[in-house]
């Protein structure tokens, strides 16, 4: 029989739980933000400019809530440099790069797979061109 996770605190996770926290990381995991996020923050310490050219299509407002979720999960590391203008840098924790791997191997599965899901017809979504066209 399974815990259903109220308390956050035993010696047993069930993710499929209603209750159960694993589905606030879950979910936050799953998001393409978070992921692509993580991805690009395993190439070292960036600041937010740098994350959101690397995150087209990231929007600051989103990109801000989506760092603040992964800080306050522990995945990322926020530090301010006293300086004028202010030098904010965003870093991954070690549990940040111990998820990074299997977010990696998830990206890389995608990428790998997608003429595949696009050609089944599931995947409606179409790819943008480096200059922002969609070629469809």
């Amino acid at each position: 029989m399974a815990i259903t996770c109220t308390t956050g605190r035993h010696a047993e996770h069930d993710v499929y739980a209603a209750q159960c926290p694993c589905r606030d990381v879950l979910d936050l995991l799953a998001n393409k933000w978070a992921a692509l996020a993580i991805g690009a923050l395993e190439e070292g310490p960036q600041r937010f400019g740098a994350l959101q050219r690397r995150l087209q299509g990231v929007s600051p407002k989103v990109l801000t809530s989506t760092l603040r979720r992964l800080e306050e999960h522990g995945f990322v590391d926020r530090k301010v440099y006293p300086a004028v203008p202010l030098h904010v840098e965003y870093a991954l924790t070690a549990l940040g790069v111990s998820v990074a791997e299997p977010l990696g191997q998830v990206r890389a599965w995608v990428e790998n797979h997608l003429d595949e899901i696009r050609s089944s017809g599931t995947e409606k979504a179409a790819c943008v061109t480096p200059g922002g066209d969609s070629p469809h």
